[in-house]
């Protein structure tokens, strides 16, 4: 039986700062994986995903290019639970094959996914290790203000849509606080970095030893 890496994920609310860190364990040799970057491929124009969102939603998710505006469609589903919920039903499942394939082909102690909507979506018990990357929401509006010009009102009913803070905090393993500078978080996503290493070792060991258990099958009374 083929061993996977232990999977941790990242999760923080709308402009937490999880892109950043996902950058700085990347940069640690720790092989990332984004479910917004996945998303993004799978609704290339002509894939089935694509093909599946135009029959629910009409080519008014469209644009004139025949792509997904994500905008448009952004500002559709946060202000209608019912279609968050079926484009969620259409893209969720295909994402999780996707990022499961890529964590068995990985040859290392550990992987990241990077998951937004962990808590949202129920993944949080599926995965070996939770990291939560937090910050206060007055500073994650001005950064996603700041970043794409996206309105306030959009911003907030983003926000609201998410999990709140006390939720991601409960399925939290470890929390990486992201309210100073980059040197700071740095230092975090280092420390963090190392106590992955050690608990995949332990939780490799933990595998091979079960996998050998099955490979070998219960043992005969004699």
């Amino acid at each position: 039986m083929t061993r996977r890496p232990m999977i941790v994920a990242l999760t923080g609310g709308l402009a937490s700062g999880k892109s950043s860190v996902a950058q700085m364990f990347e940069a640690l040799g720790v092989p990332v994986i984004d479910a917004d970057v996945v998303t993004r491929r799978l609704v290339e124009p002509g894939t089935p995903a694509l093909v599946e969102i135009v029959d629910t939603f009409g080519d008014g998710v469209l644009d004139e290019h025949g792509r997904l505006d994500r905008a448009r469609m952004r500002e559709r589903v946060f202000r209608n639970d019912a279609e968050r919920s079926q484009l969620e039903s259409i893209l969720h499942p295909k994402v999780s094959e996707v990022m499961q394939a890529f964590a068995s082909a990985c040859d290392a102690p550990y992987v990241l996914f990077v998951i937004p909507l962990l808590v949202e979506t129920g993944q949080a018990g599926k995965m070996d290790r939770v990291i939560v990357v937090d910050a206060p929401r007055a500073l994650r509006s001005a950064r996603a203000a700041a970043r794409d010009g996206t309105r306030p009102e959009t911003i907030a009913a983003i926000i609201d849509s998410q999990a709140v803070r006390t939720d991601r905090l409960l399925v939290a393993d470890t929390v990486i606080e992201n309210t100073g500078d980059l040197a700071t978080l740095r230092e975090r996503v280092d420390t963090e970095h190392r106590q992955c290493l050690a608990l995949a070792d332990t939780w490799i060991s933990m595998e091979d030893s079960r996998n050998g258990r099955e490979r070998t099958g219960p043992t005969e009374n004699a």
